[in-house]
């Protein structure tokens, strides 16, 4: 294992604090022993990082190393003896504190979350995790809106105990681990020297108590695997993708923490008739040929019901007809969009005996001179 305290964190010996910190917190997040629980070579690393960081990071014992090769002021003693009798009761090595604690340690503010998460760690409750899941709707249940219900199997809390781990009847007592403290300090031997370190207490999580019965059903845990019906109120105007959070619908939080949230991933069926395209919706209308030269009436289907359409005489391919609010509700009640109709004008593939006749007339009324290749 590296002695040197700049090959520790992977640094020059002229690497700014910039650097430093750097590299520390890389390594620290890398080693941490959350991220290991019960590798011990993991955990000595972790401290011996941590030690390496508490001179280099501090300008005077980052000069007594550079000059005497310790930051304890005796030449010689070498990373070992500098290190000797470092107190490490500030870090929680044992799992409980987290990422949070470590950087609200070194780097002067807590990671996301650090202080609520320490708060709810001495007073047993956790948030529950969040839940993500799909649900299927109709092209015309997203336009219009509508309600589903999902059942959902989530840890939800234990009707027993009421979320609070304790056998109906019982109470909660001190801890006899920790004595009331909620940590626990222990003394250790390392290649660092002799290391202090101080974790939180595994029986009574942090808290300081436990139950003097723990509850028969959830067996402690304040919670239970159940399967919920969960009513959805699905928005007008929705589309594919869109998510949906249910505040408060996750699993239940621990010990009577805060719930977390359900995330509803809406998957969205296409329309076999209409196309969209944010809130507006596309059709094709396909027109005779003579429809377009001559004008007509036609009717089209829209998501409200059939409407009537004139065509002009010459409409060309291609025209695009706006029926103004045929579309699809906005969210938020900003109005609505537009159903846009393009015209496709069929040209004939075969032609009867007649129609040819009469398409001739039509050709040399225009004073087209029909190659040979043409109708005829």
């Amino acid at each position: 294992m590296a002695t040197d305290l700049y090959e520790i964190l992977g640094v020059k010996k002229d690497a700014s604090d910039k650097d430093i910190k750097s590299a520390y917190r890389k390594l620290a997040l890398k080693w941490h022993p959350d991220k290991h629980k019960g590798d011990k070579e993991a955990e000595k690393k972790f401290k011996e990082i941590n030690a390496a960081y508490e001179i280099l990071s501090d300008k005077q014992k980052r000069n007594q190393y550079d000059t005497f090769g310790t930051a304890g002021g005796q030449a010689g003693a070498g990373f070992g003896g500098g290190a000797q009798g470092f107190d490490f009761s500030n870090f929680d090595f044992g799992g409980g504190g987290g990422f949070a604690d470590i950087f609200e340690t070194f780097f002067g503010g807590a990671a996301r979350g650090g202080s609520t998460a320490g708060s709810a760690r001495r007073s047993g409750k956790m948030r529950g995790s969040d839940i993500e899941t799909t649900i299927n709707v109709s092209f015309e249940e997203a336009v219009f809106g509508t309600e589903k219900e999902l059942e959902i199997t989530k840890a939800a809390k234990c009707d027993n105990c009421n979320g609070t781990s304790i056998e109906p009847g019982s109470k909660m007592i001190k801890c006899s681990s920790c004595d009331g403290k909620g940590q626990v300090n222990s003394v250790r031997n390392t290649i660092l020297g002799q290391v202090k370190t101080t974790h939180v207490c595994d029986m009574c999580d942090g808290t300081g108590n436990v139950p003097e019965k723990k509850c028969t059903v959830c067996h402690g845990s304040s919670r239970v695997r159940k399967k919920e019906r969960v009513k959805v109120k699905i928005p007008a105007g929705v589309d594919n993708g869109s998510t949906i959070r249910l505040s408060g619908n996750g699993e239940a939080g621990i010990k009577g923490g805060p719930n977390g949230d359900l995330y509803l991933n809406l998957q969205v069926k296409p329309s076999k008739i209409y196309v969209r395209s944010g809130s507006d919706i596309h059709t094709e209308l396909p027109l005779h040929l003579v429809q377009a030269v001559l004008g007509d009436e036609k009717e089209v289907e829209t998501l409200y019901g059939p409407m009537k359409i004139k065509i002009p005489p010459g409409t060309q391919d291609g025209k695009v007809f706006k029926l103004s609010g045929k579309g699809v509700p906005r969210i938020g009640g900003n109005g609505t969009g537009d159903h846009l109709v393009k015209v496709r004008i069929e040209i004939p593939k075969k032609l009867s005996k007649k129609e040819k006749e009469l398409y001739g007339e039509l050709a040399q009324e225009a004073n087209l001179d029909l190659k040979k290749g043409g109708f005829w």
